[in-house]
């Protein structure tokens, strides 16, 4: 009999409680958005927080409340954006694409040191400044490769290098590096200033032999294609026309640290394979 009366009032609990998280449930429910649910269909699903959301679900609800547009996904193709637009019935806003560049070149000409820490960026730059003598150059101990959802930066030999054909601007190795020698730029450039020290030249060239010389060469023969942040030399991204192979050999850097992408992933490799021998 005692049997009997406990499955009965576990049974009548059940339905109690049953009952009650079903009126919870009505109560608390938390309507969902269609226009969301639908801009986050037509998202690429990356969830890579390049454009300033925690992920493509917060960069949806965003879209659906007018507060973002669909250019502001730095991952997402012409057809995506153009297809969450028509869906929303939105404008898909201005788009300016970005890519990564690391701008060093410790592994042609910078001393290195011996270092055996943690295999961390921000551990070893924290700790003990990492294996290079130059506290702006990259620390090459990949931080910036683990973050990459999209398997776009290579460590070879001492330092990172992007591979721009599978970068998409999400920001993210930008973000983790802790001496900011990731710079994001405008999509499509191919020249760059591979250097991050505004130390003067004398200073850095003790240490690095292909540290930028703060010379202003490169101003003086291409003017408006530079600028300068103390002796380092930037180059003016707004200009309307972007920088070339060819303008490399009229700059005429006597340091050599403005290369090309494709020059500069070449001379990584073979600064690595000269290493490893």
């Amino acid at each position: 009999m005692t049997l009997y009366t406990a499955l009965i009032i576990m049974g009548l609990l059940g339905v109690v409680l049953g009952g009650v998280i079903g009126i919870f449930v009505k109560i608390f429910k938390v309507e969902k958005d269609a226009r969301a649910e639908l801009a986050l269909e037509l998202l690429p699903g990356a969830n890579c927080g390049g454009c300033g959301k925690a992920g493509c679900a917060d960069f949806a609800n965003a879209l659906a409340a007018g507060e973002a547009t669909p250019g502001n996904c730095p991952v997402s193709s012409y057809e995506q954006r153009s297809a969450i637009a028509y869906a929303l019935g939105i404008d898909a806003g201005p788009v300016e694409m970005k890519q990564a560049v690391v701008c060093c070149l410790a592994d042609l000409g910078a001393e290195e040191i011996d270092y055996n820490g943690v295999p961390d960026c921000n551990a070893a730059n924290l700790v003990a400044g990492g294996p290079t003598t130059c506290r702006y150059g990259c620390l090459g101990l990949g931080s910036c490769a683990r973050v990459c959802p999209f398997g776009a930066i290579e460590i070879i030999g001492r330092v990172a290098v992007v591979h721009p054909e599978l970068c998409t601007g999400c920001g993210k190795c930008s973000d983790v590096c802790p001496r900011h020698v990731i710079r994001m730029v405008p999509a499509g450039t191919t020249v760059h200033v591979y250097c991050n020290s505004p130390e003067k030249g004398v200073v850095k060239r003790t240490f690095c032999q292909s540290a930028c010389l703060g010379c202003r060469k490169c101003e003086r023969m291409l003017p408006g294609r530079f600028k300068f942040n103390e002796f380092l030399a930037l180059i003016n991204y707004d200009y309307p026309i972007f920088l070339q192979a060819e303008d490399v050999e009229k700059c005429g850097c006597p340091a050599g640290c403005i290369m090309t992408e494709a020059n500069r992933y070449q001379a990584a490799k073979t600064a690595s394979a000269k290493g490893a021998k």
